[in-house]
């Protein structure tokens, strides 16, 4: 199975310094919360992502702990104060301890 392809849409990849920035992103995954039972009647084992992390320039920007109850490909949207130019990295962590992971580039003057 292929890793999936975040999709992560900054409103702003260059912003003044102080300006907001609306981050979205949705990731494909199939977020089974191991309740259901497949067509023999066996139980479909629970595969989640239980972390999302936005870090920029290695410091922590936004976190999430996801529940069962989240449905398939999840999404996130927030905004955060551009105070400096770097890199956004995205982790999403699955319950096998697996990383989707991605970046976006951001210039503030």
């Amino acid at each position: 199975m292929s890793q999936p392809k975040p999709r992560i849409r900054l409103d702003k990849k260059e912003a003044k310094k102080g300006d907001l920035i609306e981050v979205k992103t949705l990731v494909s995954h199939v977020m089974e919360s191991g309740q259901r039972r497949d067509s023999a009647g066996n139980v479909i084992p629970r595969k989640i992502i239980n972390k999302f992390t936005v870090e920029l320039n290695g410091k922590p920007l936004f976190s999430a702990d996801i529940e069962p109850a989240v449905s398939a490909n999840p999404y996130f949207q927030f905004k955060f104060r551009a105070e400096e130019s770097g890199t956004l990295k995205f982790t999403w962590v699955d319950d096998d301890g697996s990383k989707i992971e991605a970046e976006e580039k951001i210039t503030v003057s």
